[in-house]
């Protein structure tokens, strides 16, 4: 019974491994384009993103914009196979830097004035943000390997 329950982990487990490997190439062009995207509407509607920095942060505004900058810097970088893996370490370091922000848009009932369709997220998607932060750290963790 140990064997066949054995074998069988080693077949899903190699099963799970070839659509992985098969995944991350065209994952890679979501995550890198996604970064991109985000970063840019730090610049389109920075006002949105001041209202989630916590207040105990100085220059709101400046990181907003700094953050922006950090996120197409990392999306380009990778997108570039020669700037890749140090690209997914710093998408890694800038997803913790940004966390606090989500913790305080969840513990304190953020609601963003001005955002589309109406600024009060639900309970569910203020504190969901927080495991797939988790989730986006474990991808770009992903393209640091060589």
């Amino acid at each position: 019974m140990r064997a066949k329950l054995s074998h069988l982990f080693e077949t899903c487990s190699a099963a799970l491994t070839t659509v992985l490997d098969r995944l991350k190439q065209p994952l890679l062009y979501v995550l890198g384009p996604g970064l991109i995207i985000a970063g840019v509407l730090h610049f389109i509607v920075p006002e949105l993103y001041v209202q989630i920095i916590p207040p105990f942060f100085p220059a709101p505004l400046a990181l907003v914009y700094l953050s922006g900058i950090a996120e197409i810097a990392v999306g380009v970088g990778l997108l570039i196979p020669r700037t890749r893996r140090y690209a997914a370490w710093a998408t890694v370091a800038l997803l913790v830097a940004i966390f606090p922000a989500n913790i305080y848009m969840a513990t304190h009932g953020v609601i963003i004035e001005g955002m589309p369709g109406g600024g009060d997220p639900s309970e569910l998607v203020r504190w969901g943000r927080l495991p797939l932060q988790g989730v986006l750290i474990l991808w770009a963790l992903w393209y640091t390997e060589a």
